[in-house]
């Protein structure tokens, strides 16, 4: 089963709101029951933890009030780097809960239907799965929405309620990754606080405008981290339509016209950045 990735529009620490926008990039699992024992194999980064993994198995078969079997294997891979601020988790936690609901469904009858909101009480699951497993610091509900559902969300994190979700035009996105990872647990809540009232009006700019809200939002949080926010600003003043931190970082989106991402990139400077470049969906 797969979900896919998504970028920031609006960080739901300052208000417990937040905005994301879908894009193709893929996180597939496996599920199958047998043998004595479990095991979970994370194909792109086999040194990560697979706690998360394991809670997402065990509240499925809970969720679902169906018994977890003694042996089972796990299989996940993903074509998004982890702890940048590209939603690995949320991805993780839809495409792993998704495909033991499938496993039970095949092999039970019972499941997650196919209903939009069956989808989001599959996707709340894993929003309450990542929180119980610290990776996430509001729960995610708005970047896991934006996996699964693709388009552009605004959430309620607080609420795990969708407020509004619509299709995303459809343009180029570069994702500029560095070597260094953010993790969760390292987060001064309070610094995002402190951004709040600010916040609320990239919100409101979101609602019409979520490329200039990327933009503005992803200056502020990187002023936050004190994350050198430099090629993004460089990536503006070249013709960006929006460029930002995305996340709690480190990575940086950059959102060009449909087709020009592969150009775009050969003109911006981009030392010590690993290069994604995909698609809005």
């Amino acid at each position: 089963m797969i979900s896919h990735g998504a970028i920031t529009v609006i960080n739901a620490i300052p208000c417990g709101v937040g905005a994301a926008v879908g894009v193709d990039l893929v996180t597939r699992s496996e599920f199958a029951a047998g043998g004595a024992g479990r095991s979970v194999r994370i194909i792109n980064d086999p040194g990560e933890d697979t706690r998360m993994a394991e809670i997402c198995v065990k509240r499925t078969f809970e969720h679902l009030n169906i018994c977890e079997p003694e042996g089972w294997s796990l299989s996940v891979d993903s074509e998004i780097p982890v702890s940048r601020g590209l939603k690995s988790s949320s991805s993780a936690c839809n495409s792993i809960i998704s495909s033991v609901g499938g496993w039970i469904s095949k092999e039970h009858g019972t499941g997650f239907g196919d209903g939009k909101e069956d989808i989001l009480e599959m996707i709340r699951l894993g929003v309450r799965c990542a929180k119980e497993a610290g990776v996430t610091v509001t729960g995610a509900f708005d970047d896991a929405c934006a996996c699964h559902l693709g388009g552009f969300v605004i959430t309620d994190n607080e609420r795990n309620s969708l407020i509004a979700h619509k299709d995303a035009e459809r343009y180029d996105v570069i994702l500029l990754v560095p070597e260094d990872r953010i993790r969760k647990p390292s987060i001064d809540r309070q610094m995002f606080r402190d951004l709040s009232e600010r916040m609320r009006g990239v919100i409101r700019t979101a609602e019409n405008d979520w490329l200039s809200a990327l933009t503005e939002n992803g200056g502020l949080i990187a002023k936050v981290l004190g994350i050198d926010d430099m090629i993004a600003e460089d990536a503006m003043r070249m013709g960006a339509l929006a460029a930002g931190v995305s996340g709690t970082g480190p990575a940086v989106s950059v959102v060009v016209g449909r087709g020009e991402g592969i150009s775009f990139l050969k003109d911006l400077a981009h030392d010590g950045y690993e290069t994604i470049v995909t698609r809005t969906r």
